[in-house]
């Protein structure tokens, strides 16, 4: 991480946007300053500051540090306003019309209006773009006609989202969505300026002359997969008054070991670690753990890999690893064994039941289980007749999961005679085109929850969705899901929850992924350092509030 000068520059750094306009930010550090500057480590590289198109969380975080959409989270995680200055709803519950800040600006200077909307969520839905979020338009958020569009069967301006005025939005939907508001902070929905997006073309988002701000921050270091990148405070931004720290780094570091060395030699001010890492640090008073909704698992190809269709083969690997030892061997950082498709402490009901209450629900559909694993396994050799199978298992190129995957390689091979598992280690990014583009038997992966509903998860799954990388379908779990989207089921609570609680449990009956553990993120924060929110949901960080003495 480079360092910021301890002297005062007299200068002013100025850089060009796309449309030839020159955007001020003031690079003046003092002592001071410096002192306010936060420095935060990330385990992967940001490949896009494009907010139709970025999926990974750490993408996600950093784009809402200089973007804002209509909502945000409070610390406590509910919704609250940021560009949306008011807010009416249909009484059908059909109908929003969100009036927008009169004092947001860009940071070309140019005001965010009502078309900035209009054009940033037309992008997600437009088929040429290919937003792996597209769904987000439609399962999840209902938008009128939002189906039709993304199928290219309908233009772009027919999309239940218009401008009334410059600073009036309205938005149609097909039905009511009782948690509409809260999904309006994910950057999906965030504004994209129509004239600088055109006159950037392909290179919008991959360099601060090539992103506008009109959040908290603004960007001032960054390239696609660099290690390091630069926020600074956004003096025009109309809540400048609540942003006490001066400026973001944020560094990429991979390796656990390195992570705690940055941050004990003083270079870091917040780091993740895991591993034998934590238990060096455990009694720190510097050391905290907090939950942060990922849920890692593997994904098998069903569609691709003939011998991964056959479900008995598939319910022998779900069995065959023990998620005790590698949460409490490997992981080491607070992070519980589950065998859930969807994860704890997120997502609640009007009486406040979690959803998931309980990590293996179902023992006899997944779980540790040597016996069971060696039991499916000969039926499916039987099914299959042949008795020696090889599969590559895709990961990441992190230390920790690297160590994951390994152990589990050990222990399917070591419980199921005639399984090789080969482990392929590459980018996220290289990680993530393979798996949509199929080129995968196993995938060691995660997903976060973006919204505080249990279909963040169980909508993933249902078929032709984007996040269906294993390509499986069933006629019945897809009709549960449109029952409790757009059917008789979505303005009835009582009995929505229960339906979902059926779809989980076709998740595990068919063994579509093997849920391996659910994430906490163990973190050294500098004592200096207050006022950082974490949360489960969408956004794991949010530094709006952060100080730092």
């Amino acid at each position: 991480m480079k360092k910021l000068s301890a002297l005062v520059l007299a200068s002013a750094v100025f850089f060009a946007s796309c449309g030839g306009k020159k955007t001020e930010v003031s690079q003046a550090v003092s002592e001071k300053s410096q002192s306010k500057t936060l420095n935060v480590m990330i385990e992967v590289e940001v490949e896009s500051l494009d907010p139709q198109i970025a999926t990974d969380g750490n993408a996600l975080e950093f784009i809402a540090n200089f973007t804002d959409g209509l909502k945000q989270m409070s610390s406590d995680g509910s919704t609250i306003d940021a560009l949306c200055a008011s807010e009416t709803v249909s009484e059908d519950g059909l109908v929003y019309t969100f009036k927008i800040r009169d004092d947001a600006f860009w940071s070309n200077g140019e005001p965010v209006t009502a078309d900035d909307f209009v054009f940033g969520w037309q992008r997600a839905a437009d088929p040429k773009v290919a937003s792996e979020y597209a769904y987000m338009l439609t399962d999840i958020g209902q938008i009128k006609n939002a189906y039709a569009v993304e199928a290219g069967e309908l233009p772009l301006d027919a999309l239940g989202v218009k401008a009334i005025d410059a600073k009036t939005l309205q938005v149609e939907l097909e039905v009511p969505v009782s948690y509409f508001d809260s999904i309006l902070y994910f950057p999906t929905f965030y504004p994209v300026n129509r004239a600088f997006f055109e006159k950037c073309g392909e290179s919008f988002g991959t360099s601060p002359e090539t992103v506008l701000s009109n959040g908290a921050f603004v960007l001032s270091e960054y390239q696609p997969a660099a290690l390091n990148m630069k926020l600074v405070k956004n003096e025009k931004y109309y809540d400048a008054e609540r942003i006490k720290i001066d400026a973001l780094n944020y560094q990429v570091l991979k390796d656990s070991q390195q992570s705690l060395m940055n941050y004990q030699n003083g270079s870091l001010d917040l780091v993740k670690i895991s591993g034998d890492q934590v238990d060096q640090v455990k009694d720190d008073p510097e050391f905290v753990t907090v939950g942060s909704g990922f849920l890692w698992y593997i994904t098998p190809n069903i569609a691709k890999n003939a011998d991964l269709a056959n479900l008995n083969l598939r319910r022998a690997l779900t069995f065959a690893f023990d998620r005790e030892s590698i949460v409490d061997d490997v992981v080491k950082d607070g992070s519980i064994s589950a065998c859930v498709p969807v994860p704890s402490d997120y997502a609640f009901n009007s009486l406040g039941e979690d959803f998931t209450t309980e990590q293996t629900p179902f023992p006899e559909l997944c779980d540790s289980n040597a016996e069971k694993a060696v039991e499916y396994f000969e039926k499916a050799k039987a099914e299959l007749g042949k008795s020696s199978f090889t599969f590559e298992l895709i990961v990441d190129d992190t230390v920790i999961q690297q160590n994951v995957a390994a152990v589990i390689k050990e222990q399917i091979e070591s419980t199921l005679s005639g399984v090789t598992v080969d482990l392929h280690v590459e980018p996220k990014k290289q990680r993530l085109a393979d798996m949509r583009s199929g080129n995968f038997d196993l995938a060691l992966t995660r997903w976060g929850p973006d919204y505080a509903d249990p279909m963040t998860y169980l909508g993933m799954w249902i078929t032709g969705n984007a996040n269906n990388h294993g390509e499986w379908s069933n006629a019945s779990y897809d009709k549960i899901i449109d029952e409790c989207t757009t059917g008789s089921l979505c303005q009835k609570p009582v009995e929505r929850w229960s339906a979902m609680k059926d779809a989980a449990k076709i998740i595990l009956d068919e063994a579509v992924i093997f849920p391996l553990y659910q994430q906490s993120d163990a973190c050294m924060i500098k004592s200096s350092v207050k006022g950082v929110d974490f949360h489960a949901v969408a956004l794991v960080r949010v530094f709006k509030n952060a100080t730092k003495e």
